[in-house]
């Protein structure tokens, strides 16, 4: 499979505060892992994990903290590709003294390309991905074919992959993507009571934004 050249996020600002650069400073040997073109080795990532579940673009990081706390025997691979999200994560981490959860800041497309293994993960997380609402944009959006078929090799047979949106119209393309793949089977779900209501998701129902859960599993 080539690379995906097309970019699937928008670039939010850059301002970091001074505990989050203080936290990259600190602990990147510990909870970061440097993007690159070579396989990462899970077993010897998450010696104690029998699972591993990737997270794509994790915002803060707040409700990524929570479900791996919440798991502590899974092993958790989380992406994204802005530093300041990066930073509040790893005070995250280290707050809850944290595992089994590491860091790459980098292009999940890129990732799973050059990083993940096939065959290797036991779900995928991606909640709240950028909707680009704009019809001429649409394209951007990372709920696609071609994501499709990047993701379907690297899960595990029987593995799934969890979106949560709170745009309407794209959670009507992502049943649409999906509808027209024969690589995963499921549908729209109820919120997972695994998946924490964040900041970010009550704000968005306060201003009677409609939350979808997808669970799609590998074919």
């Amino acid at each position: 499979m080539e690379e995906p050249t097309v970019r699937s996020y928008r670039i939010r600002g850059t301002r970091i505060t001074g505990p989050q650069q203080a936290a990259l400073d600190k602990h990147w040997d510990e909870y970061g892992i440097e993007q690159s073109t070579e396989m990462l080795d899970f077993k010897k990532l998450f010696p104690n994990s029998p699972r591993v579940i990737l997270e794509i673009g994790f915002g803060m990081g707040e409700a990524t903290a929570l479900i791996a706390r919440d798991f502590p025997e899974t092993g958790f691979i989380a992406v994204d590709v802005h530093r300041p999200g990066v930073g509040k994560l790893f005070l995250l981490i280290h707050e809850h003294g944290l595992k089994n959860l590491r860091v790459i800041q980098g292009d999940a497309h890129l990732i799973m390309h050059d990083m993940i293994p096939d065959a290797s993960l036991d779900a995928i997380h991606l909640f709240f991905p950028d909707p680009w609402p704009k019809k001429r944009h649409n394209k951007r959006r990372i709920v696609n074919e071609n994501f499709l078929a990047q993701i379907a090799p690297k899960l595990k047979e029987g593995a799934f992959i969890h979106i949560a949106t709170d745009w309407v119209p794209y959670a009507e393309w992502i049943e649409e993507v999906f509808a027209g793949s024969e690589l995963f089977t499921g549908g729209k779900v109820d919120r997972p009571e695994w998946r924490p209501l964040t900041r970010f998701e009550g704000q968005g129902i306060t201003k009677d934004h409609q939350v979808n859960d997808f669970r799609y599993v590998k074919a």
